[in-house]
């Protein structure tokens, strides 16, 4: 191994690449983790803390927001501050304040050190993935990117059920305190062996010099800040019936226009909008917020089919999505060692196309699908996303100078997880809707003077009066024909849903027509 040469030379680490990659995949999968962990101990949270469910919800939200205004700025930061020194202070503030969450006595004490929480947090993801295309060889980056991947596609699917099994046996409060040790021991290793390259110590010197960009600071702060709360909250708000929504809206459109427009005639930016002039960065992103969208979207779908439709409890529902995430860490290595073989963007057409195919076959969902078959929906999902996170990785790098990683990996991040919360958003939307659609249609076609429904009605009656129902058993009847046309109603929502996402999963095979292939083993931007 070369020694590090003076400024943009073929600078080699120190220490083995894949020592520093799984130093900083603790780091990924203990955030990834946090943001889905916390889902379902919710309840166990409100009551602890004498909150009432929607205010619990801000444990949620307070999150996402402080977690979606640090992932763009990450970038700037890290050239301003040096990438190490900024990522082991978001590593440390993230662990300090897992261990305050984990302490906290009141509802407002935990949302407020999860605001720094899910700063700390903001910070870890794009400083990791620019730490790994540094570390490794173009030609090697694949399995760089294959390691990290395995963490962002895992921990959602382990999250709900590791959440579950933890608030079950013991309390709410060790899914924060767990965070703590692998925290500890991530800066250890972290000291040890990571170490920034020549040139972001340049571009530490000549941030020094520059002028902080407060506008765009702000602007992005208060734009992607009220876009979380929007997508957090909307559904529950009825969206645009609610003047709450409404004025989030307008704030939050006026601020990310305003943005972009500032950014991309400013001098010394933020976040570089101009570097969406490399043709494969631009599409690149795109495909991540749909890939962020699926996983995300899918993630909730599963387990809230089998718990409203099926009865299954939060961490059996859980556990049809762990196979699914065993898969990816099967697949994670193979797609890593292809990337840098075959044309990524054959790769990226097969995950989708698997992914589309996926969400269409789930349209087959029942009421009387066994475990196994739940779990072999999410397992043909995984299929897909195991061949989709490496390869765009890959190509968003193509052709950019090494010593704009850092703007990259914000980019390619923050479109990620933005494309996360508008899937849940969505998903639960159109859920919400579509069920209200089939239930009034159900209903208007169950009337008493149906003669179908009259037997049905008949029979049942005659069924529950009886076994004990007496003068109950018309109502009885009524009840349990109610409860099956929303059941119904239910099953033929979900199936909606998965044919949207199959539909917007498959309308992104046609924008990779506009990206260029990239040439692994040329080192990018030179």
């Amino acid at each position: 191994m070369s020694e590090p040469a003076v400024g943009k030379g073929p600078w080699r680490p120190s220490h083995n690449p894949w020592a520093v990659a799984m130093t900083v995949t603790m780091a990924t999968f203990m955030e990834v983790l946090d943001t889905s962990i916390a889902n379902v101990a919710l309840p166990h949270i409100a009551g602890s803390l004498s909150a009432g469910q929607d205010e619990s919800t801000w444990v949620l939200t307070s999150y996402l927001v402080s977690n979606a205004i640090v992932l763009p700025i990450s970038a700037w930061m890290s050239d301003r501050f040096g990438r190490k020194r900024f990522y082991m202070t978001c590593v440390l503030l993230f662990t300090l304040s897992s261990l305050l969450c984990g302490l906290s006595t009141s509802l407002g004490m935990l949302i407020f050190f999860r605001i720094l929480q899910g700063a700390g947090g903001g910070g870890l993801g794009p400083s990791e993935q620019a730490i790994l295309a540094d570390t490794f060889l173009p030609h090697q980056r694949g399995m760089g990117f294959a390691m990290y991947g395995m963490a962002v596609v895992l921990a959602p699917a382990i999250g709900p059920t590791l959440g579950g099994w933890i608030t079950d046996n013991y309390n709410w409060h060790w899914i924060f305190f767990i965070n703590v040790p692998v925290g500890i021991l991530s800066l250890y290793l972290t000291e040890r062996l990571v170490e920034d390259p020549p040139w972001i110590g340049d571009a530490q010197e000549r941030a020094k010099h520059e002028p902080v960009d407060y506008t765009g600071l702000a602007l992005i702060a208060v734009g992607l800040g009220t876009l979380q709360v929007i997508l957090d909250k909307g559904e529950r708000e009825d969206w645009f019936s609610s003047h709450f929504i409404q004025i989030f809206t307008v704030i939050c459109v006026v601020a990310l226009v305003s943005f972009i427009l500032w950014e991309w005639h400013e001098k010394h930016p933020i976040l570089d909008l101009r570097m969406l002039r490399h043709r494969n960065l631009s599409v690149s992103n795109i495909l991540m917020f749909v890939l962020g969208f699926v996983l995300y979207g899918s993630t909730v779908m599963i387990p809230q089919f089998l718990q409203t439709v099926m009865g299954y409890t939060a961490k059996l529902a859980g556990m049809a999505l762990s196979p699914g995430g065993l898969v990816v860490m099967a697949l994670m290595p193979l797609v890593g060692t292809l990337v840098g073989k075959v044309d990524a963007r054959k790769m990226i057409a097969f995950g989708f196309i698997t992914l589309g195919l996926s969400m269409f076959h789930m349209m087959g969902m029942y009421p009387g699908i066994d475990f196994h078959t739940a779990m072999m929906y999410r397992i043909y999902q995984s299929i897909g996303m195991a061949f989709l996170f490496v390869p765009i990785n890959t190509i968003c790098y193509s052709g950019v100078p090494q010593e704009d990683n850092n703007q990259v990996s914000s980019m390619i991040n923050l479109m990620r997880n933005l494309g996360g919360s508008f899937g849940i958003s969505f998903v639960t939307t159109i859920l919400s809707r579509r069920m209200q659609t089939h239930s009034s249609y159900l209903i208007a076609h169950t009337s008493a003077a149906n003669v179908p429904m009259q037997k049905m009605l008949h029979g049942m009656t005659g069924y529950f009066t009886i076994h004990g129902g007496g003068t109950a058993g018309l109502m009885q009847a009524y009840g349990s024909i109610y409860a099956t046309v929303m059941r119904e109603a239910a099953v033929l929502a979900y199936r909606d849903t998965n044919f949207i996402m199959g539909v917007v999963t498959l309308s992104a095979l046609p924008l990779l027509l506009l990206t260029r292939k990239p040439k692994p083993g040329i080192h990018m931007g030179h």
